[in-house]
């Protein structure tokens, strides 16, 4: 596997993210801390996405964001003025790019952070605990939020919306988003689900598991994965993907790669011997599939006309 896929990578490493004990804080950044803490003024109490009571200030004019996926849902709110920092991995939109930058998702650096002078930091589960708690011990307020599902990422949608003092923006995203869903929903209750592999990393061969937002994902779109597995990222054998036989193989392309064409699959062994591979039925998914935001419900239409063309005219909507 490439070394070079940070949000594979990111996803990996989130599933011992939260495991082990916090550090403490370093002490260069005590002064910084106290002229935070002082700064909040008059605080409110909210609670984030993993059930824990944050106080943050009335007012947020300074964000820096934590994960793709929370920088996507900043710009998503209208606020990407509020931000003024996020990670080497937050790509989209382009303006992300040139924001300041603190770093991996899963190791940010905290010096870095405390220089931008934030009024909230959003942070999610490919963000160490370690991270959380160092920076609410140096009094800057971290909203966290996790979600596992379609659902409870509209959820965490308005949770952030709340958060940052925008929950009419947030509620009408929210609102547009979820009547996008039901539409599709509408079309595809009656149809049968495709049965599809989702291919994460192709060597080693990477899938997923059936407690993950993809699934979840997959699901809204009229499919589930011919991968039964407990474990969030299952690594697959050859021979038991020819075992499966799938009906679409859908590829997940990163940044990093090329996307992957029906006519190497045909080039490769195994896979030129797999039903979908023969019917033509390979598609790429947007990267947007691996982040849980705004943009997933694109990758959910987008993939709901490419598995069901039936149910749908020339617009989704329609």
């Amino acid at each position: 596997m490439k070394r070079s896929g940070a949000i594979f990578a990111a996803f990996i490493v989130a599933v011992a993210a939260y495991a082990g004990t916090a550090c403490c804080a370093p002490e260069r950044f005590a002064n910084t801390a106290q002229g935070s803490a002082a700064r909040m003024g008059a605080d409110r109490v909210v609670i984030d996405g993993t059930g824990r009571r944050i106080a943050i200030p009335a007012a947020i004019d300074r964000v820096v964001s934590l994960a793709p996926n929370l920088t996507e849902t900043v710009y998503a709110l209208g606020l990407g003025d509020k931000l003024v920092g996020d990670t080497n991995e937050c790509d989209k939109p382009l303006a992300a790019k040139q924001k300041p930058h603190v770093g991996e998702p899963v190791d940010p650096n905290l010096e870095a952070i405390v220089a931008l002078r934030p009024d909230l930091v959003l942070a999610t589960a490919i963000n160490r605990m370690e991270t959380v708690d160092a920076l609410t011990r140096l009094g800057i307020p971290v909203y966290t939020t996790d979600p596992q599902t379609v659902l409870q990422m509209l959820q965490s949608v308005l949770g952030l919306a709340d958060a940052m003092g925008v929950h009419e923006q947030g509620a009408k995203l929210v609102a547009q988003l979820r009547a996008r869903l039901d539409s599709i929903h509408a079309r595809l209750a009656d149809r049968p689900l495709q049965h599809v592999l989702f291919v994460i990393w192709d060597d080693p061969l990477i899938t997923i598991g059936q407690n993950t937002f993809i699934e979840d994902a997959l699901r809204w779109a009229g499919a589930e994965s011919v991968v039964l597995s407990r474990q969030k990222w299952p690594q697959l054998s050859m021979e038991e993907v020819l075992r499966l036989q799938p009906e679409y193989i859908l590829y997940a392309a990163h940044e990093e790669q090329s996307p992957l064409t029906l006519e190497d699959l045909r080039g490769r062994p195994v896979w030129r011997d797999l039903d979908a591979v023969e019917m033509g039925h390979v598609v790429n998914v947007s990267e947007e599939a691996l982040r849980p935001s705004p943009g997933l419900v694109d990758v959910i239409e987008n993939l709901a006309r490419e598995l069901h063309p039936n149910a749908f005219g020339s617009q989704i909507g329609n």
